[in-house]
């Protein structure tokens, strides 16, 4: 079944890198052909959280409900994430809840340093969610994105392997 309320929760979701403008430029001209002014919320590793956004309480915020400041000192490494306002709508990412995203966060924070990512719900302008397996492969090739993970398994377009 799809997923309910007001965000992608990272398992019908479209996965970018928060460390540069052109993620977001492509995301906005390419796959969803949306507003620049709209921004895309982060999934932060929940233990990382406090470093990067002025986080409410110790808890954790799993539903992107809540728009919080980022902190002036990062903002300009995660700019693809930052609202025009300073705020980002942030999705706290815990081991024990969301094992395989907070697995897939951790290597991505090995790798550049930054315990997030850009998360936004997968689907194109003016499509649904996708919903089986055929639609997101279809929805790669339409939208050209570089991979799509199911479960385990990652699949990619010619040429994009990681």
């Amino acid at each position: 079944g799809g997923e309910f309320g007001p965000r992608a929760l990272g398992h019908r979701s479209i996965l970018a890198d928060p460390r540069t403008r052109a993620s977001k430029e492509r995301l906005d001209s390419e796959i969803k052909r949306r507003e620049w002014f709209r921004p895309y919320a982060p999934s932060v590793l929940a233990e990382h959280a406090d470093e990067y956004f002025e986080m409410p309480g110790p808890g954790p915020s799993p539903y992107m409900l809540l728009a919080v400041n980022t902190r002036v000192a990062v903002r300009d490494k995660i700019p693809a994430i930052v609202h025009v306002d300073g705020t980002a709508r942030v999705q706290t990412v815990t081991r024990d809840i969301e094992p395989l995203y907070h697995r897939l966060i951790s290597r991505f924070h090995e790798i550049t340093g930054v315990p997030l990512v850009l998360n936004t719900s997968f689907n194109g302008y003016g499509e649904p969610m996708v919903e089986t397996p055929a639609d997101a492969i279809e929805a790669m090739r339409s939208m050209s994105l570089d991979a799509v993970a199911i479960g385990d398994y990652l699949v990619w377009t010619k040429g994009s392997a990681p």
